[in-house]
Formats: C-alpha cells, structure tokens, sequence
C-alpha cells in the first residue's frame, strides 16, 4: 500500500497548479507584446525618409505638397518627406545631382543641359511633369519702349542668378533672330525683380510668370494692362517646364517609393484643383505670413495657365509628348551649344505614374 503523502507535499502540488495558468497567461501576453513591438519596429524601418527640395520660398504653387503632407498621403505611402524652399529652379537639379537631396521641384531644361554634359546615371531624372508649360517669360513696361523682342538688344534685363528664365533666354533668342550678345543682364534678389522693372532700374526681366504675375497683383499693379509679356511658350519655344525629379540613385535602389513618393504628390495636386482654400490653408500653416488672397490666385492662375493644358487634357498631367520633348530637347542643345542631345529617357521616366484615368485634373 501506497503511503500518503504529507499534508505540506499535498498544499504544494496545489499551488503550482494553480499557478500555472497565471504563468501562461504572463508568457502569452508577453509574447503578444513582443510581437507586437517587433511589428512596429518592422514598420517603422519601412518607412523612407526623403529630403525634398523645391524650387523657391514658399508659394500658392507649392500647396499641394503639403495638402498632401497633411492628410496622410505620404505616410500611405511609408514616406517621411521633408521638404525644404529652395533658391531657383535650375538649382533644384543642382542640389539633387549634389546628393545634398533625393528629389525635388525643378526645371527639366537643367537636367536636359547636365545630362548632355555628365556620365550617365549622375543626374537627376523627371518623373512627374507638372508644367506642361514652361512659364518663363520677359515682362516689360506696357509704356516701355519695348515692343517685340528684337528690341531687347542693347536693353539690359534682370534676373536673380540662377533664374531658369535666364538661362533659357539663349534658346529664346536664337529662335527669335535676337543678338543675345547685344543683351545686358542684372543679377538681382529675386524678390526685387517687379520693383527695380518698375524703378526703371532695368528695361525688362526675366521671370517665372507664376511667380511676377501676382507679386505685381501685390503691388497693385495690373499684370495685363501695365505689363507687357514676352511668354517663351508663345514664341517657338516649346519647353516644358518644373516637375518632380529624383536621384537615379533613389530610382535604382527604392523604385517603389518612387512610385509612391509621384502618387502622393498627384493626389495632392488634384485635390488643390478640386478644394484651392483648403490647399492654401495647409500651405498657410507652414508660413502664416502669406497672402492667402494672392497665394489662391497664383495657385489657379499656375493651374489654368502652366498645369491644365489641351495636351495634359489627352495625356493626363504628369506625362510629356515624346516627339515635342525631343524637339525641346534639340532647342536646348543649340542654344547651348551643347556635346551631344540626350534623348527623351534619359532626361523623363513614365514608369512611376498612376494610370492615365486618375491623371485628369477637374478645376474648381
């Protein structure tokens, strides 16, 4: 016969059972907790961070970026986006080239002028067109003695120094019959192209029409009765204008994020076409100090003027016309003389777009 076991052996066996489902309780939601902090370590390693840069200080063409930023658009795509003003839009492909960035909002004419120049794979690529457009222009004074281009010879026109409008002006002339070397030019700030046009400091300048249209609107200068504009686009020059470029660098390593980083920028912009207010709000508080009045005004005067045009209205905004980029490409090329004309590819990449049916802009 068995012998029993003592009062203290029995009072044991008791209390471990009973412990045990405590035990595994503790090591279940332990696990659970570090399950669930790997996951959010996971996802948190996911998420790309990209310095972004644009092409100026902060204006109503800029909104969309951070409508975009502000509901999510970014984040959906695992992005942490900072983005930072810029000082022209020809320096923007000078800073992603530099890797001080991995995209931003310039001009694809800078690119198409490195790319002719520099090995390849060393300069940024166009991903996502924004102005069909190019919005360079030569404004002058209506009153001005300024009546067609030629008579820009022997005048002396301003512009800040690394002005795309500046640097295309060769291109310009050399469509127009224009002496480029019988121009003179002023290096100026930026913020004082209107006022030294308007001091009579210089005869004309050289601009982004986005941009001077509503500074003069500013300064309670009527831009069409009072100016008078010289728009490349209207005189055989068939650029394109700023979109998004980025690092061939960020291209070969992350594609995806590519395609998210122009998905989010898209959905952006096509909210800032359908709700302007709401795209200047968000815009407004990044810099409080803006004129919302004049930043919505410049917002849609880019969108109808340089945006929304008969070609993206067949082939969608973001996309270019390949024959008519090559022949922009060629312009470029004689006006600077440059080695070689790189072709349509080398300078923009389609494969990151969102499909043509989301592409359509609808303007409020």
């Amino acid at each position: 016969m068995t012998e029993p076991l003592p009062v203290s052996s029995i009072s044991t066996l008791v209390s471990t059972a009973r412990q045990q489902p405590l035990r595994a309780a503790l090591w279940h939601a332990t696990a659970a907790i570090a399950l669930a902090w790997t996951g959010l370590t996971a996802a948190h390693a996911q998420t790309t961070p990209i310095k972004f840069v644009l092409d100026w200080k902060l204006q109503g063409v800029h909104a969309w970026y951070y409508l975009a930023q502000e509901r999510g658009y970014f984040a959906q795509e695992k992005i942490a986006l900072q983005i930072d003003t810029g000082d022209g839009s020809a320096n923007t492909v000078t800073k992603v080239m530099a890797g001080s960035y991995q995209a931003g909002f310039g001009d694809i004419n800078a690119i198409i002028q490195n790319a002719a120049t520099r090995p390849a794979g060393t300069v940024p690529v166009m991903v996502y067109m924004i102005y069909n457009r190019a919005p360079f222009a030569i404004m002058t004074k209506a009153s001005g003695p300024i009546k067609t281009l030629k008579d820009l010879e022997g005048r002396n026109i301003g512009s800040p120094a690394g002005g795309a409008a500046m640097k295309m002006f060769p291109a310009l002339a050399d469509k127009n019959g224009i002496d480029a070397g019988k121009v003179r030019w002023t290096n100026m700030a930026p913020n004082l192209q209107e006022q030294m046009l308007r001091r009579d400091q210089v005869d004309a300048s050289a601009v982004f029409s986005v941009t001077s249209y509503l500074n003069l609107v500013a300064q309670q200068v009527d831009p069409d009765k009072d100016i008078r504009w010289f728009h490349y686009a209207d005189h055989g020059i068939e650029l394109y204008g700023n979109g998004v470029l980025v690092s061939p660098q960020l291209i070969k390593d992350k594609p995806q994020v590519v395609a998210g980083l122009v998905r989010a920028i898209h959905k952006g912009l096509r909210d800032a076409a359908q709700d302007p207010d709401a795209a200047i709000d968000a815009l407004a508080r990044q810099e409080p100090l803006i004129n919302k009045v004049i930043e919505k005004r410049r917002l849609q005067y880019a969108l109808r003027q340089v945006i929304v045009t008969p070609e993206t209205q067949r082939a969608g905004v973001g996309d270019v016309q390949d024959a008519r980029l090559q022949r922009a490409i060629a312009q470029v090329a004689e006006a600077f003389e440059l080695p070689r004309q790189p072709v349509a590819g080398e300078v923009f990449d389609r494969r990151f777009l969102p499909p043509l049916a989301d592409r359509q802009l609808t303007l409020k």
